[in-house]
């Protein structure tokens, strides 16, 4: 097992590099780039979205120009090529592509992953102040959704065909196609101050007064905030799961080695979760690292936006609209990166459920 983990470690090295490699690509081709951004704050053409990233143009004008270059250049016809090369010089645009490359990767395999361009913080500062957002909603919706869906799926498998199958399947159906962000404003009005009850708060992840609560207030407290998000986000999460855990035993139960176990007189209790359950389970651990991805980085970025959370999803959507590149590529390699290693953990897993699969008389 030891050859086949070090193998995988290795081949996460050609891996994250050409994610990284065919993001860089095809950034250099895109529009509107940082220089762009600054120079439309400075003629007064700005349209907005890189003042809540940036925190106004007064930061900019300050960093780049100053009261006097920008008093200068605002409104003027053209801008003077010393000013453009400076701010190329600024942003490191000066150099060569593949120079840029390389640096860029050089300092991320020693984590360092440089300040943002339009704030005067660090990506890992930034990065760090976003994660409760993000760790709050995706470690809560995968733990009970995984809790909603497997006993779920179990128990359809079992009574396939049945009144309780048929009406579960149709609700599931109903959840999964409704977005949760559409699913989100509904609650909105009907919980948060929207026509009906005000019972929930609309903003932020704790209270103000959160540091003079007590410890179980400060529990209540957050899972309050929590509630309508997390609930918005639940209809739709476990779906895919329970649908998959359903098959997956209805497979298994069908098998030889079931009516055997039947044959010897076991109970139906001992059949499904002695012999049935970790057969059937393989297959849903293989769905933890998309699932746990999906729920963590990418899936929360519209309810972040509802119900003003300010989490990654968030962050990662104003880097890309004001071409903040130091957050959007640090968010890329700690993704990247966090779903590899995710995925030979879950890899592991496998072995641990079922000690006949053995990875190292396979091909990588």
């Amino acid at each position: 097992m030891g050859a086949y983990i070090l193998r995988r470690l290795l081949l996460m090295i050609p891996t994250i590099v050409g994610i990284m490699a065919i993001s860089f690509l095809v950034i250099q081709f895109a529009p509107g780039g940082p220089v762009e951004q600054v120079i439309a704050q400075l003629t007064g053409q700005g349209d907005g979205a890189d003042q809540r990233l940036s925190g106004g143009g007064d930061m900019l004008n300050q960093q780049f120009a100053g009261d006097e270059m920008n008093a200068k250049y605002r409104g003027a016809q053209g801008l003077d090529p010393e000013l453009i090369a400076k701010l190329e010089k600024q942003f490191g645009f000066d150099k060569p592509p593949l120079t840029r490359f390389l640096d860029m990767m050089w300092n991320y395999i020693r984590f360092d992953f440089g300040e943002s361009f339009f704030r005067n913080t660090s990506v890992i500062d930034l990065i760090v102040e976003k994660m409760p957002v993000s760790i709050s909603l995706g470690v809560w919706i995968l733990l009970i959704s995984y809790a909603i869906s497997i006993p779920l799926g179990i128990k359809k498998a079992v009574e396939d065909g049945s009144p309780f199958d048929v009406w579960t399947s149709g609700v599931i159906v109903i959840g999964y196609a409704v977005p949760s962000f559409l699913f989100g404003i509904l609650l909105i009005v009907l919980f948060a101050g929207g026509s009906f009850f005000d019972w929930f708060p609309l903003r932020g992840l704790i209270s103000d007064n959160f540091a003079e609560l007590t410890w179980w207030e400060k529990i209540l407290d957050y899972f309050w905030h929590l509630a309508l998000p997390l609930t918005a986000l639940l209809l739709s999460a476990f779906a895919t799961t329970t649908l998959l855990t359903k098959n997956s035993f209805i497979d298994e139960i069908k098998k030889q080695y079931v009516v055997t176990a039947r044959a010897k007189g076991l109970g139906e209790r001992q059949v499904l979760y002695g012999h049935v359950f970790r057969n059937a389970m393989l297959i849903v651990i293989a769905g933890i690292p998309g699932a746990f991805i999906s729920a963590f980085f990418t899936g929360s970025l519209l309810i972040e936006n509802i119900f003003s959370l300010d989490g990654l999803g968030r962050l990662g959507y104003l880097a890309v609209v004001n071409r903040d590149y130091p957050i959007v590529f640090a968010t890329l390699y700690i993704f990247s990166l966090m779903g590899l290693v995710v995925s030979l953990v879950s890899d592991l897993i496998y072995t641990w459920i079922d000690p006949r699969i053995d990875f190292e008389r396979r091909d990588v």
